[in-house]
């Protein structure tokens, strides 16, 4: 058979160019073809021109337009110091520099001169490996004097991750106040808004006799409707700074007229501020806490779970076993109230008017103002700055019919107007100034076909017969103008639409659940534990863990809890994170 010829044989040489490179150095070495001097300091190095010009837009302008330089054999660069000059000519000809942090500098100023934009990346590379909280404040100001837009952005990004650590620093005390505005206004500032106030209270603090006149303008970049209201009416308003200008004093008062109204609807004045979103790095995580565990006793376990690392985490322990307490979350604190006291030693049981609380940041338990009555099994539900409590039954072991909202601004509970039908384990949840009361059953456990409403502004109680409604033992939850009901002895899903007055299908759960806890935390329902009847209609304690998602109205599971619980809590408590967000 005859040999195939190829008429064509693409042929590159990938060695070429380094070795050209290579070959071009050893004749500038040795000055052989060499036609200019780069001078600088009585320091002389000879290069080639074609070298230069096709090196750098610098060079090219220099030797191919009609500078003098352009027919001199001699180019005087002032300002470039010799070692720094000798580095420059060695990337040139050999592509390899060594940084360090004596010539970083001088050696990044002369490639942004020289228009070696690489070589001035690779300095920014250097100096953004160097970066920490000490020194990230002064790495911006550097970065503006190079015109080097990454490492300012790298400087800046670690200025807000580690703001805790960077407001400790001398250089965010000299920071201008323009500097500081433009910090708060940022969303990515790792920090709750409490330490943001205290922040620039210190940096007026710096300098008080130039700096007091910007309370105002820094006050407002305050997101105080993320402040504990205790916090903010004790505490910040009585700071003797915010006292002296009549406009912080004057948001306050607005503020707190604004809380006692139990209205969303503020002044055109104060909706900035009311409007404003948390930050960035303010963001919602999943706890799940109490109830009853494997079923064999109930738990003390708290635990977080990580949606980034898909892992729980477990907090400190409840201070004791709490059958049927209710958990509420308001202000980044989770609220256990209430309960069945168990004793295990004697066996002995007591109803509580306790208030447990736990915050995130310090991970401590702590007791809050107690309840009027005792009560377990009962709901509890947040608005705004209150925390409501209905039914339940109390110490005589009937069911209560009474209503108490706690006053966060004032750290008391009050009796509100009961509810008109008493029910066990109703659907509750709270939409635009009214708290939901769905279903139940009575004390001959039958299922009660209502909705009952408490309009919160009037303390007004107002109820609806409907078909519909038929759920015992079912989680609510509010994603927008929807409240949705999660099984209860069922396997289906209704949300009802608090704007239109109607129900609307969703998507059915996989098994009759019921004891089951449901939250939203990102505009997506999470559903955790349970009971659920199986294929024979025998009772099974639950460890699914599942995500709701109401535009595509479909389930996904999250995988499953640590043990299978029921009547137990599951909130979105917010965090602060100097971890960036997930695009």
């Amino acid at each position: 058979m005859a040999d195939t010829w190829c008429d064509v044989f693409p042929f590159k040489d990938t060695e070429l160019s380094s070795h050209l490179l290579a070959q071009l150095n050893v004749l500038r070495q040795e000055r052989i073809l060499t036609d200019v001097l780069l001078c600088t300091d009585h320091w002389e190095i000879p290069c080639h021109r074609s070298i230069l010009v096709s090196s750098s837009p610098y060079f090219r302008a220099m030797f191919c337009s009609n500078f003098l330089e352009s027919n001199q054999s001699r180019v005087d660069l002032k300002g470039i110091s010799p070692d720094v000059l000798v580095g420059i000519v060695d990337y040139v000809y050999t592509g390899s520099v060594t940084i360090t942090m004596d010539i970083v500098l001088p050696l990044m100023q002369a490639a942004s001169m020289l228009h070696y934009d690489r070589l001035c990346e690779a300095c920014s590379l250097f100096l953004q490996r160097q970066l920490s909280p000490d020194n990230c404040l002064s790495m911006i100001r550097l970065s503006d004097i190079l015109h080097c837009k990454s490492l300012k952005e790298r400087a800046k990004e670690m200025a807000v991750r580690c703001f805790s650590d960077v407001a400790a620093t001398e250089d965010f005390r000299e920071l201008s106040l323009p500097e500081l505005m433009h910090y708060l206004e940022d969303d990515r500032l790792c920090a709750e808004e409490e330490q943001v106030f205290e922040t620039l209270l210190a940096w007026i603090h710096h300098d008080p006799f130039s700096r007091r006149g910007a309370i105002h303008d820094l006050f407002t970049k305050v997101r105080l409707r993320y402040i504990h209201p205790t916090y903010l009416f004790q505490f910040i308003a009585n700071d003797p700074l915010v006292q002296s200008s009549t406009l912080c004093t004057e948001i306050i008062e607005s503020m707190r007229r604004l809380m006692l109204s139990v209205s969303t609807k503020c002044s055109r004045a104060l909706k900035p501020l009311w409007t404003a979103p948390r930050r960035y790095t303010c963001r919602q995580t999943l706890v799940v806490v109490g109830g009853r565990k494997n079923n064999e006793q109930t738990s003390r376990e708290a635990l977080l779970y990580d949606e980034r690392t898909q892992r729980w985490q477990w907090l400190a322990k409840l201070p004791l076993r709490l059958y049927k307490a209710a958990y509420v979350c308001i202000h980044s604190i989770l609220y256990v109230v209430g309960g069945l006291s168990l004793c295990m030693a004697s066996g002995d049981s007591s109803v509580s008017a306790a208030v447990y609380t736990l915050s995130l940041k310090t991970n401590q338990w702590r007791t809050a103002e107690p309840m009027l009555r005792p009560r377990y099994a009962h709901q509890s539900v947040s608005y705004l700055h209150f925390i409501f409590v209905l039914g339940g039954i109390g110490v005589d072991k009937r069911i209560c019919e009474s209503l108490e909202r706690y006053n966060s601004m004032f750290n008391q509970w009050e009796a509100m107007a009961p509810v008109p039908t008493a029910v066990l384990h109703p659907a509750v949840a709270a939409s635009d100034q009214k708290i939901f009361v769905f279903g139940g059953e009575d004390a001959m456990q039958n299922p009660v076909r209502l909705i009952q409403v408490y309009h919160i502004s009037r303390n007004l109680w107002s109820s609806l017969e409907t078909r519909t409604v038929k759920n015992v033992c079912a989680p609510a939850a509010v994603i927008e103008d929807k409240i949705y009901i999660v099984g209860g002895y069922t396997r289906r899903m209704i949300a009802y639409d608090t704007k239109a007055n109607k129900f609307v299908k969703c998507e059915n759960l996989k098994e009759r659940r019921m004891h089951h806890s449901a939250t939203v935390i990102d505009h997506k329902l999470y559903v955790t534990g349970g009971r659920f009847l199986n294929g024979q209609d025998a009772i099974e304690d639950s460890d699914c863990f599942e995500c709701y998602d109401p535009k595509a109205d479909a389930w996904m599971s999250k995988g499953s809890l640590p043990y299978k619980l029921f009547d137990h809590g599951s909130l979105p408590l917010v965090c602060v994170s100097n971890r960036p967000n997930p695009p």
